[in-house]
């Protein structure tokens, strides 16, 4: 159980647990959004190598990353399921992130996927500073449900298209004459899959614009909304086989959040600027020096690789950075290993605990655990 004062506003309450803005008092250039949750990888078998997922070989849980790899599965259809606890560094066992998920093949050339993605962020008493009570306690929460459809466009390039619904419900009731409340949204993905040979040997590439979508609102006043986390991501990877049975893969994925970031200090002209912006002026403005971050702390680089034996086992292990400086760049390791015995597969990562402070990530010694059956 989390115990926190409502002194502000519960909508500082709810950016707080997310940890992705400030306080305008600490003069902090950084990218917030709503919904961050949708940046945590949800699987376990990039979970092992560092986050990397956009151009790796094709595996179920692509279904929460690049679609566009789904045609060229082994399997006509799957059933997934992931978990990953969040905090557990801080004795939580009631915050955590689950995902599940269904793909199934059309034809030879074409498929569907859907997802549902599940954040749980506990349960949080309301209380003033003296500790008195202010609002019921809440269990608050957040998930998102997707629908998508995959195509392959040539042999070597395919493209997959999802559609996405979002809802946040961190806090609830009336605060000081202002109501919250749910927040929730729409959003898509475009993802594209290159491979350089039929067998998936040699070179493969993939693009992954992610999360494009509109504002979230958490009170009854719609003038200040808060972007959703949209995001590019580069892919880039080579497969190597021994043998027939004996193969390692190395890749390399860079992301950047296509998301302005917030108007430094107090000034309120910048702020309504900032707020009135619409969606798709957002994303270009993410690169303009007016609003967005210097461009080699924006990077999130995530390099790994994979070995695998006959599709039955796999050694993973993987190297995350986040250059931003406002976050302490945050830099970490990340090991894994999966095994399938018939049609069922079994996937988990470990996050090697380093750093402190704001440079700790969230999982470090945290295992994950990842499903999938095949049908």
């Amino acid at each position: 159980m989390i115990r926190i004062p409502l002194v502000k506003t519960a909508i500082c309450v709810v950016l707080c647990f997310v940890a992705s803005s400030v306080t305008a008092q600490t003069r902090l250039k950084l990218q917030s959004t709503a919904v961050p949750f949708m940046l945590i990888s949800p699987d376990a078998r990039s979970g092992g190598m560092g986050n990397l997922s956009i151009a790796m070989s094709p595996e179920a849980n692509d279904l929460f990353g690049n679609t566009a790899k789904i045609p060229y599965l082994k399997n006509d259809r799957g059933f997934l399921i992931n978990y990953t606890p969040w905090l557990k560094d801080l004795g939580l066992s009631d915050v955590y992130l689950a995902s599940a998920g269904y793909f199934k093949k059309l034809n030879s050339f074409s498929g569907i996927n859907s997802s549902l993605r599940f954040f749980s962020l506990g349960n949080i008493d309301f209380t003033d500073e003296s500790g008195q009570s202010t609002l019921p306690s809440q269990r608050p929460s957040e998930f998102s449900y997707d629908f998508g459809y995959n195509i392959l466009l040539t042999d070597a390039l395919s493209m997959g298209v999802t559609l996405r619904y979002i809802n946040s419900r961190l806090v609830s009731g009336p605060f000081n004459n202002t109501i919250f409340k749910a927040g929730n949204t729409f959003a898509g993905d475009i993802s594209l899959f290159y491979k350089q040979n039929e067998d998936l040997e040699g070179f493969h590439a993939g693009l992954v614009l992610s999360n494009l979508g509109g504002k979230v609102s958490y009170t009854n006043e719609t003038k200040n909304k808060f972007l959703i986390p949209a995001n590019i991501g580069l892919g880039a990877a080579y497969l190597n086989k021994f043998d027939e049975e004996n193969s390692i893969e190395f890749g390399l994925d860079v992301n950047r959040l296509m998301v302005p970031a917030s108007p430094i200090g107090n000034d309120p002209e910048l702020e309504d600027q900032y707020y009135s912006q619409s969606v798709v002026a957002s994303w270009f403005n993410s690169f303009s020096s007016k609003y967005g971050i210097p461009f080699s702390e924006s990077l999130k680089v995530s390099l790994g690789a994979e070995y695998n034996y006959a599709d039955r086992f796999h050694l993973r292990a993987g190297y995350f950075v986040d250059n931003n400086k406002n976050l302490g760049s945050m830099q970490y390791f990340t090991v894994g290993s999966s095994f399938q015995y018939q049609q069922s597969k079994f996937n988990i990562s470990y996050l090697v605990p380093t750093g402190g402070g704001i440079t700790r990530n969230p999982l470090s010694n945290t295992l994950r655990f990842g499903s999938i059956f095949y049908f």
